[in-house]
């Protein structure tokens, strides 16, 4: 359980979660592939698996590492794609929706990670007027709209409270490159990248499918 294998894994894959969901198959993960065989447990008691903190800090060390890019995408779940797949995603995004065409919220998050990358959770919450309970759903909804526009990337972690906090930023900042290649690339070209690590039918190609009706149908209704 490597640095260089897993990016290996992930370039071979497109797109593989963290941490499997309650040891399914589908979505592919980190863990499946580095221990096919093993069922994951979150016990973190003397009887745990210490692969699975192990797997975490590997996590940590490749969401920063510019090899492949890390983002809260599959249901909020820590998601790595290679950065041929990504720039794919990122291109179509650009090519069928209006871009940025975000929530209020969100324009205020992306406007302020735009202007300075990355940030803490605490830190963006602070320079965007959205600490506290109330403003809470209000910052989760910004985030989880713009994971989903592959408009922000998550990027390592600071310590900024009792715990480490997740590191965000825009992605025209953190993946210059790779922001500008998609607007080269062609969308067919997109699409035939997408269906090869997306085919259909499998539960992250019909994650997709599904967030890009919901958002074309809001594009519709919004003229």
């Amino acid at each position: 359980m490597k640095q260089k294998s897993a990016v290996a894994k992930i370039n071979q894959k497109g797109i593989l979660l963290v941490f499997p969901i309650n040891n399914q198959k589908e979505p592919a993960s980190l863990w499946s592939e580095f221990f096919p065989r093993t069922k994951m447990r979150w016990e973190w008691d003397d009887s745990g698996d210490n692969r699975v903190g192990e797997l975490w800090g590997l996590m940590k060390k490749l969401s920063d590492s510019g090899q492949v890019v890390y983002s809260k995408w599959y249901q909020g779940r820590a998601t790595f794609f290679s950065k041929e797949l990504f720039t794919a995603l990122l291109c179509l995004n650009q090519h069928y929706f209006s871009q940025p065409e975000v929530s209020r919220s969100a324009r205020e998050l992306l406007e302020c990670l735009e202007s300075d990358s990355p940030l803490s959770t605490k830190e963006l919450k602070k320079l965007t007027d959205l600490r506290g309970k109330d403003n809470e759903k209000f910052y989760n909804r910004g985030m989880k709209e713009l994971f989903s526009k592959f408009l922000i990337v998550a990027y390592g972690e600071v310590d900024d409270g009792a715990f480490p906090s997740l590191a965000v930023g825009a992605t025209r900042n953190l993946y210059e490159d790779l922001f500008t290649d998609s607007q080269k690339l062609n969308s067919k070209a997109a699409q035939k990248i997408i269906n090869q690590y997306l085919p259909q039918g499998s539960m992250v190609r019909k994650f997709l499918d599904k967030q890009t009706s919901l958002r074309a149908t809001k594009e519709l209704e919004n003229g």
